[in-house]
């Protein structure tokens, strides 16, 4: 199978960005529609795949330029081809155009030893997302190529 891979505009490529997100946030890991979509996505940077045989949107992420890297989607029927290391790769490609020191991600409670390993530290307190508990684990941009990614929300 073959991919393309952009970074769109949300106000360009939203029906298509919506609908990767839909299916895993939304349907899936059953994330209320008001905080999935958020202000964010219209200043945000994203990277979408789409599957070259069907054109069908496959995968997606999304980076703010305060280092925040979020919404990393792949639909099920494609998570064996690691497409979200594609996304984070795009991503981190943004992150050093943007010229950040750090990025950062809300990690739900489990991954946090996993994060921790990979030169991430923590910041700030655990709070609740989405009913979730998440803590801001935070890494300087130049090790953050050394972590495998994961769908993150």
């Amino acid at each position: 199978m073959s991919f393309s891979v952009c970074r769109v505009q949300w106000d360009i490529a939203e029906p298509l960005l919506r609908n990767v997100r839909e299916k895993v946030f939304i349907c899936e890991w059953r994330i209320p529609r008001q905080i999935e979509f958020d202000r964010q996505d219209r200043q945000a940077y994203h990277i979408l795949i789409c599957d070259d045989a069907s054109q069908e949107p496959v995968a997606t992420g999304r980076i703010v330029s305060s280092g925040e890297i979020s919404r990393i989607a792949v639909l099920i029927s494609h998570r064996k081809q690691s497409l979200d290391k594609v996304v984070l790769k795009g991503l981190l490609k943004v992150a050093n155009e943007l010229e950040l020191d750090e990025i950062f991600i809300y990690s739900p409670l489990e991954h946090v030893d996993y994060f921790r390993s990979r030169d991430f530290y923590t910041a700030g307190a655990v709070f609740m997302e989405a009913g979730m508990p998440r803590q801001r684990m935070a890494c300087p941009v130049n090790k953050a190529d050394l972590f495998k990614s994961y769908l993150s929300h």
